[in-house]
């Protein structure tokens, strides 16, 4: 148990661990379906080898390529399967299974073109020379879905978002839950009807090339997957600002235990490696105070959170921080206190 809450505080190690065993999904004998196309094509083929008699020379040449061509389809298939079962499925990495999946599926696709082409086309300059006239008209048409095919590609290889990451690109904020070829998908948090990060139930969809051209402020980043955080309270002048402060900081820490104590090692030995000047980052939560413009002082407390918890962690914290303040009524004012 020990060991393991000291690995929570510790950001996600991306790591290719193998799971045992099959996933439970797929069928036992997946493969069945493969071998009887197959074998029916190849009983064809062996037909039409051995009474050549049975169609003229020219249409049984065109069924025995495509026959060919399918049997390559289908051993293509299946060995893309037996890749997705036995490899890519047994990955504990989400995000790297996703990817690796997307990537073998664009693949697949890719190499079935190929044999296509090549069974309808036999001169391949023919071949070459259509493909390249409606690849230019194709191309015009689509320049959109085009630069969002290439966004795709950009994400995959600069990893500015990953699925699972929490982000927010131009006025959208939420939760990524797809990566396609040529959109992203997100699963909203706040929202024009919520003031929390709360998920507000919708989806977000926007292009790839978004990335190109918008700002992405990623929440979730594999080297420090934590953001600072604050909890500011409104207090009167006459305070006993230092019992004030105490109280904050030793409920704070209370709350997060030395967790937080890791995270700050990490963000100093992460700021050490850039070129920015060393700032001083405190390895506990730390109190401060701001003259607040309604006459009152702002008690602020900062700490480090991961950021799908910042909400409950600050529920949790505001209730027991005001808990403790307003047992003390005569060293803390609170703004109402005025009332009485």
């Amino acid at each position: 148990m020990e060991q393991a809450a000291e690995n929570a505080g510790e950001p996600e190690k991306i790591s290719q661990q193998v799971v045992k065993g099959p996933p439970a999904h797929v069928p036992k004998f997946w493969f069945v379906g493969y071998l009887v196309v197959a074998g029916f094509m190849g009983g064809v083929i062996f037909l039409l080898d051995w009474q050549e008699s049975l169609l003229d020379v020219a249409i049984a040449e065109k069924i025995h390529r495509y026959l060919i061509g399918g049997m390559g389809i289908v051993a293509l298939l299946a060995v893309s399967k037996a890749i997705d079962v036995y490899a890519l499925s047994r990955l504990r990495n989400t995000v790297a299974r996703f990817n690796l999946q997307r990537i073998l599926r664009l693949a697949v696709v890719g190499a079935i073109a190929f044999i296509t082409v090549s069974v309808l086309f036999i001169n391949w300059y023919t071949a070459v020379v259509s493909l390249g006239l409606i690849s230019l008209i194709v191309g015009f048409a689509l320049q959109t879905p085009i630069s969002s095919f290439i966004g795709w590609i950009y994400i995959l290889a600069r990893a500015p978002y990953r699925v699972g990451d929490r982000i927010q690109i131009g006025e959208a904020r939420g939760d990524v839950i797809d990566v396609s070829y040529l959109d992203t998908t997100l699963w909203e948090i706040g929202g024009r009807h919520l003031s929390t990060d709360h998920p507000s139930g919708r989806l977000i969809k926007f292009p790839n090339s978004k990335v190109f051209s918008t700002p992405v402020f990623n929440y979730s980043w594999p080297l420090f997957p934590y953001v600072w955080n604050e909890i500011k309270l409104s207090i009167a002048y006459e305070s006993d600002l230092e019992f004030v402060a105490a109280t904050m900081q030793r409920i704070t820490e209370e709350e997060l235990g030395q967790s937080m104590m890791k995270r700050v090692k990490l963000f100093r030995d992460l700021l050490a490696r850039t070129p920015v000047n060393q700032l001083e980052v405190q390895e506990e939560p730390r109190v401060v105070f701001r003259v607040n413009a309604n006459t009152w002082l702002d008690a602020i407390v900062r700490y480090l959170v991961d950021p799908k918890e910042a909400g409950p962690v600050k529920t949790r914290l505001t209730r027991k921080l005001l808990a403790a303040l307003n047992s003390k009524p005569d060293r803390v004012l609170f703004p109402k206190s005025n009332l009485r």
